[in-house]
């Protein structure tokens, strides 16, 4: 008996032996496993799909078990990526010469292009993007002056079976004297590899440029060093771009469909996993996910059982109504990990949820994606459909609203797209003045958001109602004089009185822009606040720049001959600080579509509506000098100096383009009709003078506003203006406030403003 315990218990002992040895073996293989895996390597935990009650009977295992590029490893891509880009560690601090663009203080942020050699093949895209570095007010002929180098040779389709791909990379970028291992130069790229894995392989060694890349990955992403952009086609604007599609406050914020997706499916090859699944989520009723295999010249050698009820369906819906008309947009990879349908779904105001694992979003390092997106996962498919219907309305409408801020700031156009690249290098190199995340990703966006100027949000005039401030309670006046003073009656010396009685005027800076010298201070009349005579420069365009001595946040911009009641100035400097970002003021302007010539028409005519008010009587806020001076390109400001006429239609274009809005129109006691003559025009910004001018001998002079060519010229610069914005930003508007019980049956004595109604 005891001999038969013995072996028993020998027998238990040896069964937990075995069981220790498996179990423990086990484990300790798997974490050798673990220790052994490459530094680069990253571990997702995988779900592990073992009981088939959890999931509908038509979805088959091997179709939710595998993962996206499951041909090639993950070890095996940073192998292949480390193989070819031999400087994967580079951050700005190792791999780039910041003393290149110190050189100059705040102005050195200098990029060159490199000259494309004779016959070179360019695609439109690449055309585009140059375009954009060539136009901006980054740009510089001398690479002595350069700070960023970009390439002329087209980089952007490395795929060795693409018509675009341009061979002998190395050897080319070797023989450029300043390549330097790739050191402070940029390189644009959409598409990499080729078939069947389309890994990162750009064809050349990049060294240490920064690589600006479509459907970067973020094990191969240098943070803080790259720059992830998105992919676009070559029909993409190059400037401008269409609006958004969403309407403000749309309510309700929920569309007929609440998901859809119609696009390629994969039969084989990469991408294939995550496209051959999305047929499961498809109802045909609220959620519609359409894949075709129709394309590609040898999609039916691949046809699968699936292929003809397929194409039978995704021919029942047009996608345009489906953009028009979802709330959510599936946005899964394709062969590479961006796509086509991000950037249409951004305009679409359709809220992309992305099923593109591993996807190092465009702009990573300034936008908040998290508010425009949901991410979701491609191995979790089946729980896509419960995640979007418990988004709730007001977070629905907040993300599609967000959305349309991020299209029309970053990604309407490849200007903006090749233009915020370049600020984020540029933040990146002048770190301590460069934007914060709130300005990035608020309207208007960082590109008109210049940090050389602040990088204090109140300093801004977008920021008030969100910081919860005001503007300022005083404001500085700006007359623009251009005739010689020789008598104490001239228009500007009433308007030096009026302006200076005002209690919210902080002081009068005149901008003098005449041929003759100005007067000596003694000539001025005596006034309550500050005087200051500055040199014009004799440009037209100088009323604009930035001038160190305006201390307030609002400007007066007045012409010299403007009539105005010091009761009209405060009135429309309490409208100004209600609506500070804007342009508030009295002549009003309008513009309009010419059909028969195929052009904008520029009008004086008084009717209800108008898209301008003109800065000879207006209030606007300082920083807009700062941004006519510096954000808008040299060639507008020549032309405007050029031609001695349509600054005030530029200021006019540029603060609608920043805010999306109209100016407004304060009421105005007097109304100044057009000269009689059809043929001659007065100039819109001067709302009180005659024909001529007395000279200082005695003599008359034609005014230059009272010539035929002044008007013409107007609807020429509307044009030329519209063409670099790349859209008509003026917004029409019927709005005009007027002071309360303005002109109406109530005593006069009992009106704030009633000098108004004296005229």
């Amino acid at each position: 008996m005891q001999a038969r315990k013995k072996y028993v218990l020998l027998g238990l002992c040896a069964c937990c032996w075995l069981l220790l040895f498996y179990w423990g073996g086990g484990v300790q293989v798997r974490l050798f496993k673990l220790l052994g895996r490459p530094r680069g390597e990253v571990v997702r935990p995988w779900p592990n799909w073992t009981d088939r009650a959890f999931l509908p009977g038509y979805a088959q295992l091997e179709e939710l078990q595998t993962g996206p590029g499951s041909a090639e490893s993950p070890r095996q891509r940073h192998q292949a990526w480390t193989g070819i880009y031999k400087d994967s560690r580079c951050r700005m601090e190792t791999c780039f010469d910041f003393t290149r663009c110190r050189r100059r203080g705040r102005d050195g942020f200098r990029v060159y292009v490199y000259p494309s050699e004779k016959g070179e093949r360019v695609s439109e895209s690449y055309r585009k993007i140059l375009m954009s570095i060539g136009e901006s007010r980054y740009y510089t002929t001398d690479p002595r002056e350069a700070c960023l180098f970009v390439l002329g040779i087209d980089t952007l389709d490395r795929d060795q079976l693409s018509g675009q791909f341009v061979p002998n990379l190395d050897d080319r970028i070797k023989g450029y004297p300043l390549w330097n291992e790739g050191r402070n130069h940029l390189v644009f790229n959409l598409y990499s590899g080729t078939w069947p894995n389309y890994n990162e392989d750009l064809g050349f060694n990049i060294g240490q440029a920064i690589l600006a890349k479509a459907s970067l990955n973020t094990e191969h992403f240098r943070p803080g060093f790259d720059v992830s952009i998105p992919l676009f086609s070559k029909e993409h604007p190059q400037k401008g771009g269409e609006r958004g599609w969403l309407v403000r406050n749309t309510v309700p914020p929920r569309r007929k469909y609440l998901l859809m997706f119609k696009g390629k499916r994969y039969l084989t090859g990469i991408g294939s996993d995550t496209r051959n699944a999305l047929h499961h989520i498809h109802n045909g009723k609220d959620i519609v996910s359409l894949t075709t295999c129709r394309h590609g010249k040898d999609w039916e050698k691949h046809k699968d059982a699936r292929c003809d009820h397929d194409n039978l369906e995704y021919e029942k819906f047009d996608y345009q109504e489906l953009l028009h008309n979802s709330t959510f947009c599936l946005v899964p990879r394709g062969r590479r990990l961006g796509s086509f349908r991000f950037l249409e779904s951004l305009q679409a105001a359709c809220i992309p949820v992305l099923l593109s694992n591993g996807w190092e979003l465009p702009f990573s390092d300034v936008i908040q994606w998290n508010q425009a997106v949901i991410e979701g996962d491609e191995r979790l498919l089946l729980q896509v459909p419960s995640t979007v219907r418990a988004v709730g309305n007001e977070w629905v409408l907040a993300l599609r609203q967000r959305t349309q801020m991020l299209w029309e700031a970053y990604f309407s156009s490849v200007d903006k797209i090749v233009l915020t690249t370049l600020e984020i290098i540029k933040d990146r190199v002048f770190s301590h003045i460069s934007r914060n995340k709130y300005m990035w990703n608020a309207l208007p966006g960082g590109l008109l958001v210049l940090p050389e100027y602040s990088t204090h949000l109140a300093h801004f005039p977008f920021y008030y109602l969100s910081l919860g401030v005001s503007p300022g309670q005083e404001f500085t006046a700006i007359i623009h004089a251009v005739s010689p003073l020789v008598s104490q009656s001239q228009p500007i010396m009433k308007l030096l009185q009026v302006v200076s009685k005002s209690k919210y005027c902080s002081q009068i800076i005149i901008l003098w822009n005449s041929e003759k010298p100005p007067p000596h201070r003694s000539k001025w009349p005596p006034m309550p606040v500050p005087l200051t005579v500055t040199d014009g420069r004799r440009k037209t365009s100088s009323r604009f720049l930035p001038n160190v001595a305006i201390e307030t946040e609002a400007v007066l911009s007045l012409d010299e001959d403007t009539v105005l009641l010091t009761s009209e100035v405060n009135f429309a400097f309490l409208v100004w600080r209600s609506f500070p970002e804007r342009i508030v003021g009295y002549p009003p302007r309008s513009h309009f579509w010419d059909p028969v010539k195929h052009a904008w028409g520029y009008t004086s005519k008084w009717t209800n509506e108008y898209s301008i008010v003109l800065t000879g009587a207006a209030f606007y806020h300082r920083y807009y000098h700062y941004l006519f001076s510096h954000y808008l390109p040299p060639s507008l400001r020549a032309l405007v100096d050029r031609t001695s006429n349509c600054e005030d239609i530029l200021m006019n274009f540029l603060v609608s383009s920043v805010t999306h809005l109209p100016p407004i129109k304060v009421a105005q006691r007097k109304q100044y009709k057009e000269l009689p003559s059809p043929q001659v025009r007065r100039h819109p910004s001067m709302v009180n003078l005659t024909n001529e001018l007395p000279s200082p001998q005695g003599t008359k002079m034609s005014a230059p506003w009272a010539n035929p060519e002044h008007f013409t010229q107007r609807q020429e610069c509307v044009n030329s203006f519209a063409r670099w914005f790349g859209y008509m930003p003026l917004v029409h508007s019927q709005f005009r406030l007027d002071p309360l019980l303005f002109k109406d049956q109530v005593s006069v004595l009992r009106k704030k403003y009633k000098d108004l109604e004296r005229a």
